[in-house]
């Protein structure tokens, strides 16, 4: 009894944090990346609907007794196809439906007819089974989709941000990889255990999934700052091979503004600002984002991202070896440099000086 209790609990707390936080993403009170956040938060009302059933029970509320379940079905069978939607929205805020993209409406409309002929012949045993095959189908193709997508989204804003820890979509890596890890975990419980107390514990571990995704979607930063036809412009600059690539300036040009762009490193030092990106320093320069992008890609032979952070990895080593900072921290200077987050700092440092900041430290006290 009190642990049914305790389920009922979780399960009104799970529907109404996933509605209220829908609804927050689709008005969009922050006004950032506007279009994937109103797929997104349709995504989530989408997935507060596997709990409506439940929510029903409890509230004694007996409508579906007597009405078809077709609507929160086909709903439910959505949830994924939304979701890949709004990556698609985070990753091309300038995404635009074309014909092709019709395939996608394929498995949804032959999930439709066989919820009709299920509901219509309902001693048919095949079709609940193959109902429940499109449903695992669906689920898999657009969950990799979009984690693939996240992937190639993370390379690709580097060429764009010198800080990526909050625009590169990692936090909905980990709720894919969380919500995947919970199916296995379901699947074992049922396999081994009594299931008791399975829907308790997966109704747990959702809303500490749901808590997640409320703390990274309420703080989230507008991730382009480019169109479409310039960031296309510069990642496609970025693919072309060195000696390949289409001159965007001279090469007079090129050299002159090498030199001004170290200049204004070196003196104005703008990679301590955490908030860098290929816009702001762009217009230190005085040129194009397009531009500044080809300057540091083939004067210096590699991207945005990590032309900056050698600048700001260079000040911690030298801060690092000044005694005044002794009393500063390892992570504190990270931060005085240009750091926003102790992973990436740690990842950074170690990628391009193949040590961690402590190896770099001790090695260089005992000189």
């Amino acid at each position: 009894m009190l642990m049914s209790g305790i389920n009922s609990f979780i399960l009104i707390i799970i529907y109404g944090a996933l509605i209220l936080l829908s609804f927050l993403l689709i008005i969009n009170p922050l006004k950032v990346n506007k279009k994937a956040n109103l797929w997104f938060g349709v995504f989530l009302f989408l997935w507060s609907t596997f709990w409506l059933e439940e929510i029903f029970i409890l509230t004694n509320f007996n409508i579906l007794n007597d009405t078809p379940l077709i609507p929160l079905r086909l709903f439910q069978f959505l949830t994924p196809l939304v979701f890949y939607f709004s990556i698609e929205y985070y990753s091309n805020p300038d995404f635009k439906f074309k014909k092709k993209e019709l395939i996608y409406t394929i498995l949804p409309l032959t999930f439709l007819i066989g919820l009709i002929i299920q509901d219509y012949d309902k001693h048919n045993t095949l079709i609940p089974s193959l109902l429940s095959a499109l449903i695992i189908i669906q689920a898999l193709y657009f969950t990799i989709y979009s984690y693939i997508k996240i992937q190639h989204h993370k390379k690709s804003i580097r060429l764009f941000s010198s800080n990526t820890n909050e625009v590169d979509l990692k936090w909905i890596e980990y709720i894919i990889i969380a919500i995947f890890l919970l199916s296995i975990f379901i699947g074992i419980y049922n396999l081994v255990f009594d299931g008791e107390y399975l829907n308790l514990m997966a109704n747990i571990v959702s809303i500490l999934i749901i808590f997640f995704v409320a703390s990274n979607t309420l703080k989230q930063k507008e991730i382009f700052l480019l169109n479409e036809k310039e960031r296309n412009l510069i990642i496609k600059t970025e693919q072309q091979p060195t000696p390949k690539k289409r001159k965007i300036i001279s090469d007079e040009n090129l050299a002159l503004t090498k030199s001004k762009l170290i200049d204004v490193m070196e003196n104005k030092k703008p990679y301590l600002d955490t908030e860098l990106t290929l816009v702001s320093l762009a217009k230190l320069i005085e040129i194009t984002p397009h531009q500044l992008s080809y300057v540091i890609n083939v004067g210096f032979n590699e991207n945005f991202f990590w032309f900056v952070n050698r600048y700001r990895v260079q000040r911690v080593k030298e801060l690092l070896l000044n005694k005044d900072y002794n009393h500063i921290s390892i992570l504190g200077i990270a931060y005085e440099s240009g750091f926003n987050s102790k992973t990436s700092f740690n990842t950074t440092f170690k990628k391009i000086s193949t040590q961690t900041p402590s190896e770099f430290k001790k090695t260089s006290s005992s000189l």
